[in-house]
């Protein structure tokens, strides 16, 4: 069955942060085959604090994961949490 990570995330605080996260995550996506969509903010309908809403779909749970557990990741994820707030899950199904 395929993993997902699902990111309920603030605005962006920090856009420089961000962009690097975003170069650092690129050969990380490419390794495990990941695959990212960005829901709508019409997408939220119960929300505190949360802005944006992401699904990263991966190939299967274990590489979701082995993923999140690279130390390449490590470093990018320092990134991704000076740039915004954010809470993830990693789930195992298919959300088509």
């Amino acid at each position: 069955m395929k993993g997902y990570w699902i990111i309920f995330g603030s605005d962006v605080i920090d856009s420089d942060a961000q962009q690097e996260y975003g170069r650092l995550w690129a050969p990380i996506g490419e390794k495990y085959g990941a695959k990212i969509k960005v829901f709508e903010s019409g997408a939220l309908v119960e929300v505190q604090s949360t802005k944006r809403v992401l699904a990263v779909e991966f190939p299967s749970y274990e590489q979701a994961k082995a993923c999140y557990n690279d130390a390449a990741y490590g470093e990018a994820k320092l990134f991704a949490l000076r740039a915004s707030s954010r809470e993830m899950i990693i789930i195992e199904g298919d959300l088509a």
